[in-house]
């Protein structure tokens, strides 16, 4: 978090001791010792100003904020007596085990899907002699059960990526009156954050026959009406619906092999009207994503028909300008968004 990049050895370590590390960041979150440091932004505050003010011992407190030193949560200035020793929150730090430790974290989530059945058994699973039985997790989701658990995941996950098509808005929404259709968009909680967001935009989520009931549901509590709607139909074997100005594709694409991805970009170009935009908004592919994304990468070991292959922005760019889109851009934010244009003279695509 600091920046500090540690060797192999000492990253074993802590991945070993990793339950003692979540002990000490919780109780410091609990107890407001981060919320204490990060009060003074740039400015560090002592060990004495903080073991008073909480009523800690000194010499234990200063073992605590080396736990949290090594973990790259604080920055230490010492001092020629302990109590004298000051720190500060490295930014983010308090935003960070909000995050993770709070009640609606995503790690919190992926943590109740069955991961324990590979726990121990990586040999037997990796040789293939062990899997994930399909009434624990199957891809596609072929229950209700599973389907509502997996959508309810992904819509934890939506705040940072609504923030990115927030922030963005000019870029991406720039006339009146569009049409968006947001593949694989389970239960329509971003389309939701879009349309609020946006009072001339309409937005369809295409996905399967399943999600329908799903996206009646937040279309009546969200009251979007009839500015929500939803097509049902399966990306995979069908071309996507025509009549739209837009076609987003929002943590779809890493689920599949290149190949796949292509021929869904494929789907999109032939599907949008000259001028039309595809938007792609994914974990891309770098140290920051890779470990967010780990538990999917763990959890999918055991299961041959879905993989959580993360690209880096620069693999859509080559993929889109094969295809024919131009203009293509990235747009930033806690989620990146890559923009791309269909040209008003379209060049044959041929889907393979």
């Amino acid at each position: 978090m600091s920046g500090h990049v540690l060797s192999p050895r000492a990253l074993m370590s802590l991945l070993f001791h990793g339950d003692k590390a979540i002990d000490v960041v919780r109780t410091a979150w609990h107890m407001g010792i981060l919320d204490a440091l990060d009060e003074h932004d740039a400015e560090s505050v002592s060990l004495g100003q903080l073991s008073d003010r909480f009523g800690l011992v000194p010499a234990r407190l200063y073992k605590v904020l080396d736990c949290l030193e090594c973990l790259g949560f604080v920055v230490r200035y010492p001092s020629d007596t302990l109590p004298d020793t000051r720190y500060r929150a490295v930014e983010g730090a308090c935003d960070a085990a909000i995050d993770v430790l709070g009640p609606d974290s995503n790690e919190r989530d992926r943590d109740g899907y069955p991961w324990r059945t590979l726990y121990g058994a990586l040999p037997d699973v990796l040789r293939g002699e062990r899997s994930m039985p399909p009434e624990a997790f199957t891809w596609p989701l072929d229950s209700a059960d599973q389907v509502a658990g997996f959508e309810h995941s992904m819509a934890a996950g939506i705040g940072p990526i609504a923030e990115a098509f927030r922030t963005n808005a000019e870029s991406w929404c720039t006339r009146s009156a569009l049409r968006l259709l947001d593949v694989g968009g389970g239960d329509g909680t971003l389309a939701v954050h879009l349309l609020q967001d946006n009072p001339s935009l309409r937005v369809d989520v295409y996905n399967l026959p399943a999600l329908r009931s799903l996206v009646d549901s937040t279309r009546t509590t969200s009251g979007c009406g009839a500015r929500l709607g939803f097509v049902g139909g399966d990306f995979l074997a069908e071309p996507l619906p025509t009549g739209y100005d837009i076609v987003s594709f929002v943590r779809v694409l890493h689920d599949w092999p290149r190949p796949r991805a292509r021929e869904l970009l494929a789907k999109a170009y032939q599907a949008l009207p000259p001028g039309g935009r595809v938007l792609i908004c994914e974990e891309f592919r770098d140290a920051e994503r890779l470990a967010r994304q780990f538990f999917w990468s763990y959890f999918l070991i055991g299961v041959d028909s879905c993989a959580s292959m993360l690209r880096e922005v620069a693999d859509y760019r080559r993929l889109l300008g094969d295809l024919g889109f131009r203009d293509v851009t990235v747009l930033p934010g806690p989620f990146e968004i890559i923009v791309a244009t269909k040209p008003d003279t379209i060049p044959e695509v041929v889907v393979r």
